[in-house]
């Protein structure tokens, strides 16, 4: 098959012959377990659901976000104590590709081929997961929820079983840049940049707003933890406010790179970058214990589309505390493996979803059906339809304060390019009593 066009496409062209036959062909290749009623699907038996994700459980990426699929599995777990969805538990399986794109090609490879997988969920890293895009788009896998904010996962024509989950880069930097427009008008405002599609889609949305008031702009690329140039660059061109659109690390790395030029701006972290705990950890390892903690970070300005592990009476954060100490392992929650059950709880309803008997492509059609409707943990609802396969729609503004946030504005949404930011006034119903979703089958 064109590694460019998937079964999806066959069927909106209106080829039904040739995708059912290809279907049935790769099906009966794999083996898949049978369902219910006679029929096949890769990766689903009667009594089971088996998908997987890539995380960098090794390496330098693996701080933080290597807790992540740790929280995905204990809501799975909590869930199949519960009967699973339609009968069916969720087996889940995560891999480690140190955050190395040709580890996560294998990686995936195996789980596809070799574990049978009926979907990607949650996988990890823009450019880890940009290597298997096409791969996943021409065998037809359900590739929901990638962990990252890249406008890629958003290509419904070229990959369109691609979904993104949280705020895309774009969106968070307009918010951003209108915020910091509106609220410190006379700033003088630098951006400090990854140098990947990370760093290029939070500074298009910034500078949409911030116009004449950025004065500097400095890149990193991953890797060279030598930041000193670029943070020095930034205080030579009077930058009094910098906005960071990097990785945890990197928020140390400037950090530390500032205190010892004596820079003092303001500093604005994109969500990516500003957990408190794991940030204060990388600040004691990297200055190797001349820095404890984070009160560094106090009164860092960052955003926000999830209640934190800070917010424990928040309801949803209650329901996460409560799956982690029936389910969890080690460790305490954190607000990476808050974030692995987000995920997973929003892939129980798109499962819930598809109905009781789910077929790859009926997956994908319910969550293109259905899925702005879905209400859940995120402070933002989603912008899925068949012509958008973008997460959610906004974040609101906070201010760190030692182990807790500063509320500083209400949640806005907005979309991508020209398309206005406005407050959202929709209301967060909390979790069902029980803790799983509960959707109706889409026709």
């Amino acid at each position: 098959m064109n590694k460019h066009i998937g079964r999806r496409d066959l069927l909106r062209a209106g080829g039904w012959g040739l995708a059912a036959a290809t279907a049935g062909s790769l099906f009966g290749a794999c083996g898949a377990g049978g369902r219910p009623g006679g029929s096949s699907e890769v990766g689903i038996t009667g009594n089971t659901v088996k998908i997987g994700a890539h995380f960098p459980l090794t390496g330098v990426a693996a701080p933080g976000y290597s807790d992540i699929p740790t929280g995905t599995k204990a809501y799975f777990d909590y869930v199949n104590a519960h009967g699973g969805v339609n009968g069916r538990k969720i087996e889940y399986i995560f891999r480690d590709d140190a955050y190395n794109p040709s580890n996560t090609s294998q990686v995936v490879n195996e789980l596809v081929l070799q574990d049978q997988v009926f979907a990607i969920v949650g996988g990890l890293g823009t450019a880890p997961h940009s290597a298997v895009l096409d791969f996943l788009n021409s065998e037809g896998v359900p590739d929901l929820f990638v962990s990252s904010g890249s406008l890629l996962w958003d290509q419904p024509k070229k990959n369109p079983y691609t979904f993104g989950w949280q705020p895309d880069y774009e969106v968070e930097g307009k918010i951003i840049g209108r915020y910091v427009h509106r609220n410190m008008p006379n700033a003088r405002v630098g951006l400090f940049l990854q140098d990947d599609d990370f760093g290029d889609d939070g500074e298009k949305g910034a500078r949409a707003y911030l116009g004449d008031q950025v004065v500097a702009a400095q890149r990193y690329v991953s890797g060279n933890t030598d930041v000193a140039p670029q943070i020095a660059a930034l205080q030579a061109a009077g930058a009094d406010l910098v906005l960071g659109f990097n990785v945890p690390s990197y928020t140390a790395l400037s950090q530390l790179a500032s205190l010892k030029l004596n820079y003092r701006p303001q500093w604005f972290y994109s969500n990516v970058g500003s957990d408190p705990a794991l940030v204060g950890s990388l600040l004691s390892r990297f200055s190797k214990g001349e820095v404890s903690g984070a009160s560094m970070l106090d009164g860092v300005i960052t955003t926000e589309y999830l209640a934190g592990v800070e917010e424990a009476d928040d309801p949803w954060v209650e329901l996460w505390q409560q799956v982690w100490d029936a389910h969890g392992g080690e460790g305490e929650l954190t607000n990476f493996r808050l974030y692995g059950m987000a995920e997973a709880y929003t892939f129980v309803q798109t499962l819930q979803a598809a109905g009781p008997d789910p077929t790859r492509d009926g997956l994908v059609a319910a969550l293109e059906k259905v899925g702005a409707e879905l209400q859940g943990p995120g402070l933002a609802p989603f912008r899925y339809s068949g012509d958008s396969h973008a997460g959610m729609a906004g974040v609101k503004v906070s201010r760190l304060a030692g182990n807790s946030t500063e509320k500083l504005s209400p949640v806005f949404v907005t979309d991508n390019g020209k398309a206005e930011i406005t407050e959202y006034t929709g209301r967060n119903p909390g979790p069902p009593p029980n803790g799983i979703p509960s959707v109706e089958p889409v026709g």
